[in-house]
């Protein structure tokens, strides 16, 4: 029997299964209030050169702050203050006339930043200078701590597959505390990358296993629904995040708040099932059986187990699975699966890439970062919500494809408007964030549901690390608007059209079994699929499924 049939018979969307989706929900909002930290850890406030050294003890002293300003700071285009230059000696000629670096001698700043705490009583920037010259090493915090998201997935991917879902959660959650509470104590700015770069390391652990933990235990006509639904928390932990960096705006007082909600997972695991999934398909049959008892009797279903043993579990899994271990190299190793992983690698990186270009760049629109932030996170509910609907009438691939091309076509219409329209600019941006993040839900769900159970977990950690390895490089595109002020918007264009075409590469998933063998994807195979009364053909790689309606048979 079938893991998706037993399912079936015991309620695929039950208490059990909403019971998994609050407790994981504790430890799940504390992603995005960590991925998306740098808008407010790293942001850089209003600075200027500090001028007390032009203090000659005569006439400077005896100056307003405007007129200090004024004689020793070369004015911008706009009328402020230069960030990153100063005059080498007060310019009193300019208390009187215009100021302008024209004809006088500016130089870089000698002795360090005042900076505006209007708004940000300290950051990454404020507590290391990371301005001007080094605004690369501010950037780079974001670069090196998705670094360490990179090579987590790919690690907790290869372990949780392993070892199991249940055991590398827990791993995670303590590991995510630790290293985040010892990057907010950071004394040095390379003790503090350090840190963040394993803090994204275990967050990562959290990312992948969480996601498949939940699929894994819903049944085919909820799958759609649990994926969306899933990925609500993230809307949450994102309005989160904006509220506890509203009224704790120093950086390390808001590393230890956005961390804190890991505590309350770490006391609620022992409430969290295994995979049973997982389980039959590694031939631990008795464990696996607990499991499904527990979700029949949660979800009322306690009559239909009379059937289900540990020995036809493990007859099931021994039919078409024995002792063999699969890793990473399994993902390469036959022709249709080897199709699957590069165009589902490169999916990964184009839509993650995309999304953390949009959402690490919320200035430049005229508001102010937290209402920017609020905004940006208002829109993916709703937006969450129509995903649900569309998916169920268009299916996974169309969505993606769809998503990211629109999602390619607001980058490319805000290149052309210009920053004091920023009305439009918002608007535009607002829709291209939700299309982005839109694309972000189907990914999950897709990828989830392409990958075999043997293998799946090793699927996603290898495609988030490619995701993670796009979001690396992610921050750092924005550094080349000094080559060209136009050229970071129209790379993040060029990669989110790029992936919607290549998402056009991969086959339907809507309303099919989750494969479970490598065996399922390679080589056409029947199996019918309980509650649809259908019979379900597998037609290779190319995802070409046919439907033989069958009379129901009590």
């Amino acid at each position: 029997m079938k893991f998706d049939n037993i399912l079936a018979e015991i309620n695929g969307f039950g208490k059990f299964q909403i019971a998994l989706f609050l407790i994981q929900i504790l430890s799940r909002i504390t992603l995005p209030c960590h991925f998306l930290l740098n808008n407010f850890m790293a942001a850089v406030p209003s600075h200027h050169c500090n001028i007390d050294a032009l203090d000659n003890g005569a006439v400077f002293g005896n100056l307003t702050l405007d007129q200090k300003l004024a004689v020793g700071i070369p004015a911008e285009r706009d009328g402020t203050p230069s960030s990153c230059q100063m005059f080498s000696e007060p310019q009193y000629e300019y208390l009187s006339s215009s100021n302008s670096s024209k004809g006088s001698l500016t130089v870089q700043c000698q002795n360090g930043w005042v900076y505006d705490k209007s708004t940000f009583k300290s950051t990454l920037a404020t507590e290391w200078d990371l301005v001007c010259s080094r605004k690369g090493m501010n950037k780079a915090t974001a670069t090196i701590f998705f670094i360490g998201v990179m090579v987590g997935a790919p690690v907790f991917g290869f372990l949780s597959d392993r070892f199991g879902r249940r055991p590398l959660l827990l791993v995670s959650y303590l590991s995510s505390l630790i290293f985040a509470v010892l990057s907010a104590f950071s004394t040095s700015y390379v003790m503090f990358v350090i840190l963040r770069f394993f803090t994204g390391m275990s967050l990562a652990g959290i990312s992948i296993i969480s996601i498949v933990l939940n699929v894994e235990w819903f049944s085919i006509e909820h799958r759609t629904f649990s994926g969306v639904i899933i990925s609500l928390d993230w809307t949450i932990g994102n309005w989160i995040l904006v509220g506890i960096a509203y009224f704790v705006n120093e950086w390390r007082k808001l590393i230890l708040a956005v961390t804190s909600p890991l505590i309350l997972s770490i006391i609620a695991w022992r409430w969290l099932p295994e995979s049973a999934r997982w389980l039959v398909a590694k031939g631990k049959t008795d464990a696996a059986h607990h499991y499904i008892m527990k979700c029949a009797k949660m979800n009322n279903r306690s009559k239909c187990m009379s059937t289900i043993t540990p020995a036809t579990l493990l007859e099931s899994a021994e039919t078409e699975h024995g002792a063999k271990k699969y890793t990473f190299v399994d993902l390469f190793r036959t022709p249709n699966i080897r199709k699957l992983a590069i165009n589902s690698g490169m999916l990964w990186f184009g839509v993650a890439f995309t999304y953390y270009g949009i959402s690490l760049n919320i200035t430049g629109f005229g508001l102010n970062p937290y209402l920017t932030q609020f905004i940006f996170a208002s829109i993916e509910m709703p937006m969450k919500i129509g995903v649900y609907y569309f998916l169920e009438k268009v299916g996974r691939k169309h969505g993606q494809m769809g998503s990211m091309l629109l999602t390619g076509l607001c980058l490319f219409i805000n290149i052309f408007v210009p920053k004091d329209k920023w009305t439009v600019r918002t608007v535009v941006a607002v829709l291209g964030k939700s299309m982005s993040e839109a694309s972000f839900t189907i990914m999950y769900l897709y990828t989830t549901e392409l990958y075999p159970t043997v293998v799946r977990q090793n699927g996603l950690g290898y495609t988030s690390f490619l995701a993670r390895l796009g979001v690396s490089i992610s921050p750092l595109i924005v550094l080349l608007e000094d080559l060209w002020h136009l050229l970071p918007a129209a790379t993040y264009c060029a990669v989110a059209v790029g992936t919607g075409l290549v998402a056009s590469l991969l086959p339907e998933t809507l309303n099919t079994r989750l494969p479970e063998f490598i065996e399922d994807i390679e080589k056409p195979r029947c199996t019918q699929v309980i509650g649809f009364h259908h019979l379900q053909i597998y037609s290779g790689y190319r995802g070409e499924v046919q439907y033989f309606h069958l009379k129901s048979r009590k």
